[in-house]
């Protein structure tokens, strides 16, 4: 046997192996999620949210919401988030530079005149031009904060981190829904836990297609675009069968940037978030357990397997390819930012679980699949190939992956029964066999476009995505 024919006999053996390792991890995190949403719904009872929402001894919450160009939608915006069922809570709207009238717009629509506010830039960030309250008492949460254009929303967070009062904040985006409930159910892990909870999540779901009534969900309905309907699937999955297994190992390195509450005096203590990351809410998240680790405090990240925020996704080819480049290089660009802490003894699990899961079983995907292709390729021309031994690993593959996803959309029906109408639920099921042809390859390409932008060094540009607003039921 030649170079070439042993080459390709050692990748046989490597691709058998890894496909067998990645399955046995997946079969496992399957488990850990069963496991910890059966234990989050027995303790469900122990500290009940209506305590939280009645009582007048809470933890104080900020929301924090960066707008940019949001005139046509922020008023509505605005109420929906003030209508939260929580006694003690602000709502800090960060007015990122609009060139619109979003800034004109929350004046009018909500009494505001600007005020002497004490601002402590314990984040630094771009000039903070003004704070804005309201005449109006109905609206005494509100503060609108103006500052010249960060480029980012990190800095637009990190403003409004500053002007934030309470001890712990929410960081959303100012076009998302959030349940009514949102900061008792994310705050409660703060008040339960044994361990110091430093940030807590919960499951995004997509809003396309779906009716919303005075800012709140009025009735869910599967997306019909198709960017949209495949990323409601993969928000499903990633969320209640791979957040929730890493939750209850207490690896969790990603709380998404549309939904996530955080310890406000650790967030500023470690630098608040990196406007030159491209995926700063995994890099915010990655720094505060490094942080943790060093001050070796014992300390917890909790997902929770509730729907608590609607959000619109991307609905064409353009800004869906654009926002996955940018997720693809932002984890290129925190893996190499934070390559230190692997295999470090310094930070515990995460440098020996953790890190190399994301390297191993998320960056490295995307370069594996081209490799194998191009393996299968050379195999066909110069060896000759067993192609029973093709399908039959093709097959255990594709009917795995699918295993997966149904396994998700059964909890998620279990558990949130978001779709009521049988075509809706049918419709689900059916794209779970058309993903992997479909949708998948896409994401494949993005992957390693952001990849070859991270590689030589492309100028960051966040851009921005075109939305087409919320349909409104009167």
């Amino acid at each position: 046997m030649n170079t070439l024919g042993h080459i390709i006999k050692s990748l046989e053996i490597f691709f058998g192996c890894y496909s067998l390792l990645y399955i046995i991890i997946y079969c496992a995190l399957g488990i850990l999620s069963y496991i910890e949403i059966k234990k989050y719904y027995a303790n469900s009872a122990f500290l009940n949210k209506d305590i939280l929402i009645k009582s007048n001894n809470t933890i104080g919450v900020s929301i924090i919401a960066p707008a940019y160009n949001e005139g046509k939608s922020i008023v509505e915006n605005v109420k929906s988030l003030l209508s939260q069922e929580y006694p003690l809570f602000e709502v800090v709207i960060i007015n990122d530079g609009s060139t619109d009238d979003t800034l004109e717009k929350l004046i009018a629509s909500f009494d505001l005149v600007k005020a002497d506010f004490f601002y402590q830039e314990k984040v630094k960030t771009f000039t903070v031009r003004g704070h804005y309250i309201s005449t109006n008492p109905i609206y005494n949460k509100l503060i609108v904060v103006d500052k010249e254009n960060g480029k980012s929303k990190a800095d637009a967070s990190n403003a409004g981190i500053n002007s934030a009062k309470y001890p712990l904040f929410i960081c959303t985006d100012v076009d998302c829904i959030l349940r009514k409930d949102t900061i008792a159910m994310l705050v409660k892990p703060f008040i339960e836990s044994k361990k110091k909870v430093i940030a807590t999540g919960a499951a995004i779901r997509i809003s396309n297609s779906c009716e919303f009534k005075e800012g709140m969900l009025y009735k869910s309905n599967y997306p019909k675009n198709f960017f949209a309907c495949f990323q409601e699937l993969e928000y499903i999955r990633s969320f209640l069968y791979g957040r929730m297994a890493w939750s209850r190992l207490n690896g969790l390195l990603l709380v998404s940037g549309g939904l996530g509450m955080f310890d406000r005096k650790i967030v500023i203590e470690v630098g608040g978030y990196k406007k030159e990351s491209l995926g700063e809410d995994m890099e915010l998240i990655t720094r505060m357990r490094k942080y943790m680790h060093l001050k070796k405090e014992v300390f917890a990240i909790k997902y929770i397997p509730e729907s608590l925020c609607w959000t619109e996704g991307p609905s064409d080819r353009k800004v869906f390819l654009r926002q996955r480049v940018r997720w693809a290089r932002g984890l290129a660009q925190n893996l190499y930012i934070h390559r230190k802490m692997i295999f470090n003894p310094k930070y515990g699990m995460t440098s020996f679980i953790v890190l190399p899961y994301y390297i191993f079983c998320e960056f490295a995907v995307p370069l594996l699949e081209i490799v194998g292709l191009a393996f299968i390729a050379l195999d066909i021309a110069f060896f000759g190939i067993n192609y029973s031994f093709l399908l039959i690993i093709s097959i255990s593959v594709y009917l795995f992956y699918t295993f997966v996803t149904l396994i998700s959309i059964y909890l998620d029906q279990l558990i949130h029964k978001q779709y009521s109408g049988l075509s809706d639920i049918f419709r689900l099921i059916a794209l779970v066999f058309l993903e992997p042809f479909l949708y998948h390859p896409i994401n494949i390409y993005a992957s390693l476009k952001g990849y070859y932008h991270f590689i030589i060094n492309k100028e960051k540009v966040w851009g921005e995505m075109t939305r087409q607003g919320f349909n409104q039921t009167t």
